[in-house]
């Protein structure tokens, strides 16, 4: 039996329970998922679409459809923190993997829209590493 797992946004407004049966882990490096993350990519988790409880704050979330593109996202209201959504063609639930509290069983299977891969990539992931930020 699949076990729980429990998310949130930042600011703890909403949150959501979904069963740990996912079917892929992908990492996206879409220009679009660079432009809502504001990072290199987005690390999304994907399930069916009814697999989610929303304990709290569904009120609080906004849903983006792309007017051209098959792109969608939800956020929180408050914080702007990435929340599940439905895809825009309703077959599957996609999880925002840092919003989840607890590790998922599921690993990161691929690495899709490398073609659009920020330029800074590759040399950011040779920096120096630290614990916490530098003064």
């Amino acid at each position: 039996m699949s076990k729980q797992l429990t998310g949130e946004c930042l600011c703890g407004v909403v949150k959501f329970s979904v069963t740990d049966s996912f079917k892929a882990f992908y990492q996206c490096h879409c220009k679009q998922c660079q432009q809502t993350t504001g990072s290199a990519f987005a690390s999304n988790i994907f399930t069916d679409p009814d697999n989610i409880e929303w304990l709290s704050g569904q009120d609080s979330i906004t849903n983006y459809e792309h007017p051209s593109r098959e792109f969608s996202k939800s956020f929180c209201n408050a914080c702007g923190s990435a929340l599940p959504f439905i895809n825009k063609n309703r077959t599957s639930l996609i999880v925002p993997a840092g919003s989840l509290n607890e590790l998922p069983d599921i690993k990161p299977q691929a690495n899709i829209f490398t073609s659009e891969e920020a330029s800074w990539l590759r040399q950011g992931l040779q920096a120096d590493n630290f614990s916490g930020f530098l003064e």
